[in-house]
């Protein structure tokens, strides 16, 4: 105890007996309460000295806190701030790094059967191997404490008789020691459980139909009628060249590979498709408008699941000898925005859209897709996150993919839904549905959009809680994240010009974009001034 900065603080308000010296017992009195209540203040502090010996990751906040406000739909809501512990993992059940079912041998072989479902092998052995390492020197830890706080205690009363106390010094100084030593073993070992920790997927939920792959997909709904043309049908890259508008060489020259330079009417009506899309989701659909920034830290890409795992698909810059990465998507800095919040029951759910442009490697896609804008390392997207009371979250996930689909439909461009299998499903993904657009030139259809329940994974990651009012007083719930592309510009602008091409090269403009468009109705190919319009040439593929 009197290690402890409780304890010193005790010490030094009472002295080494109770009541202290000769003082009045009011005076006394006095000093007893205001030491209790400071001890009790200093319990915060004790809690990081102890941090080390509790289970990993039982995280403590400390007690200062923040009101942080801003702006929903005309409302406000409200969070407390909290400084939280360094230790990112959550005590409990793997399949969703970690439910709060406690680390028994139960859970984890519940969890890795739960995971198999998603083709992954969870390393039981190996972690109830580390568990074990983690419970002896935490044993060993808090019997060094327990002898150290004896031996502590008996220097305060041989010092009162006047005895020789520099052998316990020694011997406490020589436990001292000894508790550093353990307490850093610890430390090695959460370190090692939370590398290995930090790879395991989310579990998928118990609806996502069980397969191996994207061929085990389900498909749910076909929305919207297929054209049929009376002329040879070019794909987008043909039409983006005649309408002098679309320069892969261009891209290439400037940066390399999977790279485009949009001009002209083909850039305007790309910008118009963003502006409608974010248009509709603010006035419509209820979302915030965020402009976020386009460069992240290590700690917003860990918190929904992009690192460590998958940390070749990013680009990365460097400053200061911090490592910062480009946003592969909107989703990291909007669902952010929440990491070590404790939102307001009231003001769930918060709905946020941002369209921003994104980057990311391809790595592991040498080969696909290499003629056109399928697949580029820089592209647009407008993306929706919506931060949900875990009891209507899977209400939220039908919602949030039908404000997807309203885009499509405000297009008149035919699609289907799908329901992706467990096989399928992404690393954060409890549950998706992708909304996949008809493309002509390729005669099926292609992802433009994919909307995912990642349920409590990334909250657990972020720390990102609410105060419930069904919950105990003062007990606070992870809240469930969602996201979903609403939708993908590139590929927007892709199925507009192939499903709304015209025989003389030309593209109507679908009606609820005209006023995007300064009222134009077709994109006109430019006179031809004597010369065809230059052909496409794709630079090689990486």
């Amino acid at each position: 105890f009197l290690w402890r900065p409780s304890g010193r603080i005790a010490t030094t308000l009472l002295g080494t007996h109770p009541l202290g010296t000769s003082r009045s017992m009011h005076q006394r009195l006095m000093r007893i309460v205001l030491a209790a209540v400071l001890v009790g203040v200093a319990a915060a502090a004790d809690m990081s000295s102890f941090s080390r010996l509790r289970a990993p990751g039982m995280a403590f906040a400390s007690s200062a806190g923040k009101l942080f406000t801003s702006t929903r739909a005309g409302a406000s809501f409200r969070c407390e701030t909290r400084q939280m512990s360094n230790l990112l993992l959550a005590k409990g059940s793997i399949s969703t790094l970690f439910q709060a079912k406690g680390r028994t041998d139960e859970a984890l072989l519940e969890a890795a059967a739960t995971l198999s479902r998603k083709k992954y092998v969870l390393d039981v052995s190996g972690i109830g191997a580390i568990e074990a390492q983690r419970k002896s020197w935490q044993k060993q830890a808090s019997e060094l404490l327990e002898e150290r706080n004896s031996k502590s205690k008996n220097i305060g009363m041989m010092k009162s008789k006047g005895e020789d106390i520099s052998a316990v010094l020694a011997e406490v100084d020589g436990l001292k020691a000894k508790v550093q030593e353990a307490e850093g073993k610890m430390k090695e070992i959460d370190e090692q459980l939370e590398a290995m920790l930090m790879s395991v997927p989310n579990g998928p939920h118990s609806s996502s139909p069980d397969g191996a792959g994207e061929e085990d997909n389900v498909e749910v709904a076909r929305v919207g009628v297929i054209p049929t043309f009376d002329f040879k049908v070019k794909d987008h890259v043909d039409i983006g060249a005649g309408l002098a508008g679309m320069d892969f060489g261009l891209g290439s020259k400037i940066s390399g590979s999977r790279f485009v330079a949009l001009q002209g009417q083909v850039a305007r009506m790309h910008r118009a498709l963003a502006q409608f899309m974010l248009d509709t989701h603010t006035t419509k659909h209820g979302y915030i408008e965020a402009n976020v920034p386009l460069v992240v830290n290590e700690e917003s890409l860990t918190g929904t699941g992009q690192l460590p795992k998958f940390k070749e698909d990013l680009f990365m810059t460097r400053h200061q000898d911090r490592d910062f990465y480009l946003v592969p998507t909107a989703e990291v800095p909007l669902t952010n925005i929440v990491r070590d919040e404790i939102l307001m029951e009231e003001d769930l759910p918060l709905k946020l859209a941002a369209h921003t442009p994104c980057f990311r490697s391809e790595a592991g896609s040498y080969g696909r897709d290499t003629r056109g804008l399928i697949r580029q390392h820089q592209f647009e997207k407008v993306e929706m996150v919506q931060i949900v009371n875990p009891k209507t979250s899977y209400e939220a996930l039908e919602e949030l993919t039908g404000h997807a689909e309203h885009i499509l439909q405000a297009l008149g461009l035919p699609y289907r839904k799908m329901e992706l299998c467990t096989g399928d499903l992404g690393f954060s993904a409890a549950k998706t549905y992708d909304l996949e657009v008809w493309l002509p030139a390729q005669d099926t259809y292609r992802e433009i959009s994919s909307c995912s329940n990642c349920e409590d994974f990334q909250a657990r990651r972020l720390k990102a809680r609410f105060k419930s009012t069904e919950a105990k007083k003062g007990t606070n719930e992870l809240v469930h994240t969602l996201n979903g592309s609403g939708l993908a510009v590139g590929r927007t602008l892709v199925a507009v010009l192939e499903n709304y091409q015209q025989a003389d090269g030309s593209v109507a403009i679908p009606t609820v974009l005209q006023s995007y468009m300064g009222g134009l109705e077709v994109l006109t190919p430019p006179e031809a001034k004597g010369k065809k319009a230059k052909k496409q040439e794709e630079p090689a593929a990486v």
